[in-house]
Order: structure tokens, then sequence, then C-alpha cells
């Protein structure tokens, strides 16, 4: 069946998201991150797009972004092309490392941009990492709150800020208590997973447990507790942060194991 063409955004900003090949892991560890960072300021300064946001996972990427004299297409490619070039070097493979086209939506009214990139930056937050946005520094969340973000040069806020008000302090100052609301935002999903119930996770977790309690889990040894917290991760439409709610455990706990 032929690819149908990409619809245009009219504001010329889109939601992208970049996932690895079958899931797989894109970012084993810092270097990786930065490296991929690096490569999109690379290619900012050669095509000129805005950044507005982003967040790096473990095997997706989250990107909020105005195309200029590129099409995002084309930047997505080069930017692929590059970081799969640095990662088969690093790693002594070969073959695809991204799905085969990436995902994009349009963002076409002001109302929409801010939902967008407060579902980039609570990414982690909804994957059971981190309880706040802040504490997460492989997203632009950082450098929306006046701190030091890596690579500052990659982040145009501007545009959003000013939104909130002429003032930085002030518009910063919204921004936060906007960003880190709690919120039941939709937009373009990764997977497209269904999220358990908590009634329905418990009853799955449950099938995990063997003889144990839910309270007893936080209580067993070490080794006991990891082989349990492995088999509950695998849980279909489960969240790492909800496991660990559930269970009495840290969601970084969960995350490690």
């Amino acid at each position: 069946m032929p690819r149908h063409a990409r619809r245009r955004s009219k504001t010329g900003v889109y939601h992208v998201i970049v996932r690895g090949a079958n899931k797989q892991e894109i970012f084993h560890d810092d270097h990786d991150r930065i490296k991929y960072l690096d490569i999109l300021r690379k290619y900012k300064s050669e095509s000129g797009f805005r950044m507005y946001a982003w967040c790096l996972m473990g095997n997706h990427v989250h990107l909020l972004m105005k195309e200029e004299s590129e099409s995002i297409s084309l930047v997505m490619k080069r930017v692929g092309v590059s970081y799969a070039h640095y990662y088969n070097s690093k790693y002594s493979t070969t073959g695809h490392l991204f799905q085969d086209r990436f995902k994009s939506e349009n963002v076409e009214n002001r109302i929409y941009f801010l939902t967008v990139t407060r579902y980039i930056h609570q990414n982690p937050i909804k994957a059971g990492i981190v309880w706040s946005p802040h504490e997460w520094k492989w997203s632009s969340c950082l450098g929306y709150y006046g701190k030091t973000v890596y690579p500052p040069s990659l982040l145009d806020p501007h545009y959003l800020l000013n939104m909130f008000s002429p003032h930085l302090f002030i518009a910063q100052t919204k921004f936060k208590e906007f960003n880190e609301r709690k919120n039941d935002d939709q937009c373009l999903d990764e997977n497209s997973v269904r999220r358990l119930t908590d009634d329905e996770a418990r009853v799955e977790i449950i099938k995990c447990l063997g003889s144990y309690e839910i309270p007893q889990v936080k209580s067993l040894s070490r080794e006991e507790r990891n082989t349990i917290l492995r088999n509950v991760k695998g849980i279909h439409g489960l969240s790492q942060r909800q496991a660990a709610r559930i269970l009495g455990v840290s969601p970084s706990l969960v995350f490690k194991v």
C-alpha cells in the first residue's frame, strides 16, 4: 500500500514522535542522549527549524518543532541517519535502528500547542520514572523554568513564555504552574496502548504475586522483590508509576529493575 503524504501544518508546527524499531531502546546511557541532542542542535543551525519542546525517553523521543527552510520530513531523516550511524558504530551493530517512519501530528492553535508541551514534559511522569517534570533532565522543561538545560541553544522558549506574560519571571512562574498541573491530556501516542485502571491493574498484579499479598512485596528480599517487579513490568497497559503506587514502592525502584 502506498504511503500517504503528510498533511502540512498551517502553522508549520508539529508534534513528532521518533521510536526505535520493534520498540527497542535507542538510548543506553547519557552519552547517547547527549549525542542525539547535539545532532538536533547541528541540524537546527543548518535548517533553521525552531524547537519548542523535547523529551528523550528510553525507546522514543518527543519533539515539538516548527519547520522553516527544510521540511520536517527531511530534517528528521537527516537526524535519524546521523544518529543511527553513531549508534551502529558505537555498539558494533547493523540494521535499522528507528521505526521506518516517524509519527507526527499538526499543532494548529495556541491551546493545543500548550497541551502538547505539557504532555511532552509529563511523559516521564506517566512512565513512572519521576514525580515532577523538572526531575527529568532529558527534556526541555528546565529551560522553561530558568534553569540550565542541555544544549541551551536548542530551545526556543520565548514564543511559549510570551503566551503567559511579557515579563520573564512572571511567565516562568505561570508556565510552571500550568506545566505541572494534573491533567488528562491526550496527544499523539507512541504506542496506542490503553492504560489499565487501578482496579484492573491490581487484578493483573495479584496474578504475578503467587502466594504473596500486595502489602508484603516491599518487605521481601531484594531478589524476590525484583523478580516480582520484573514480572509486573511486563503487564500490558500498566505504567511503572502506577505499579509503584499500588505496590507501595518507589517509582525509581520499579524503573531500575
